[in-house]
Parts: C-alpha cells; structure tokens; sequence
C-alpha cells in the first residue's frame, strides 16, 4: 500500500507538468498562428495580410485617439465618439475581433448615426435586425445605445466568423445580408483608418 502511494505522490507532479506543457504548446500555436497569418480571414482573397482580422494587441487605438478621428471624420459629438470608442474596444477584447474591423463596419453600416435605422428595420450604429437576432435583442434593448448595439452587433458578426471557420468575407456577406462588394468597403475604410490612427 505504501509503495503505491510512494509511486501516485511521485507521478502525480509528472502529470500536472505533462497537462501544463500541453496547455502552453496549445497557447504556443495560437499566439504563432496568429502572427503567420493563420487566424480568421487569412485564406480570404478579398482580405489583405496586413489587416487580418486578429485580436486585439498593443498599437491598437485608445478610445480617445478613436473618437478624435470619430469626431472629425463623421461629424459626431466628442461625447459621443467617446462613448463609441469604449463601447467598440470593449467589444473587440470580449469577442477577439480587431477594433479596426468593428469601425470599418460601423462606417459602412451607419456612418457612426445611433439612430440609423434602415428600410428593413436594421437599428444603431451596427444596424442590428432585431427580427433576425431575437436571441440577442431583448424587448428592453436600447438598439440607439452605442453600447449595447455595438455589444450585440459584435457577437453577430463573431457568430458568423466562427460559422464560417474563420473566413471573414464570407461572414461579411452573412453580416450584410449579402450587399455585393460590401467586405470590399469594410477592407477599405479599415486601411483608412489604419493609416489615420498610424499603425
């Protein structure tokens, strides 16, 4: 009995080292994948290597540096970008999608107008259709908020990423209902916005 137990004290630190070793080779693969490329939408044709969609990581905008540039470009209340701009990093950090990708569609959805509401019924900054998302729009969402629309608007298209393995033109043409060269815009005002934020 003591021999058994001799020999389950010994290997049971073996164990824990061999389970650790392979958390960090998994955690390995996932941080290299994503600086070669290998993250969402690097197979897309449509997509250029240097704005792969990624998580969020140092050189990204702050929310002050966003609603600058929110402010300036679409004409919106300083208060208000600012808003916008905690709302899309909070969203990027909670559904790893870059915030450049957020505010790309933004621009394209709404030109950065809370109150947008489109001839089908789309709604906010990120023109959430409250009847195709009834799961995530509850009666008491306030789609004008940026906050909560940029919340549910970042988990729909994290949603069609994950659909779609990864391939972020066609997640955008879920996203857009199928607008024909919509994922095309969204690239351009990301490399827009790349080079105004100088990253």
């Amino acid at each position: 009995m003591f021999a058994k137990l001799n020999h389950d004290f010994i290997s049971w630190p073996r164990a824990i080292a061999h389970r650790l070793r392979g958390i960090v080779v998994a955690a390995a693969v996932v941080v290299f994948g994503s600086f070669a490329g290998l993250c969402y939408g690097a197979d897309s044709p449509v997509w250029p290597t240097s704005t792969t969609f990624d998580a969020p990581r140092e050189g990204t905008p702050t929310a002050e540096e966003i609603a600058t540039l929110v402010s300036a470009r679409f004409h919106i209340r300083l208060p208000a970008a600012l808003e916008i701009g905690h709302a899309v990093l909070n969203a990027a950090g909670r559904y790893t999608i870059s915030p450049l990708l957020l505010l790309a569609v933004i621009a394209v959805e709404s030109s950065f107008d809370r109150f947008a509401v489109s001839v089908v019924g789309a709604k906010g900054l990120m023109q959430v259709l409250p009847s195709q998302h009834r799961d995530l729009v509850l009666r008491t969402s306030d789609l004008t908020d940026a906050r909560t629309n940029v919340r549910i608007g970042s988990e729909v298209l994290h949603n069609y990423i994950m659909a779609a393995d990864g391939n972020l033109e066609d997640a955008l043409d879920r996203y857009s209902g199928g607008a024909k060269g919509y994922a095309r815009r969204v690239v351009d005002r990301m490399s827009m916005m790349k080079a105004e934020f100088g990253l």
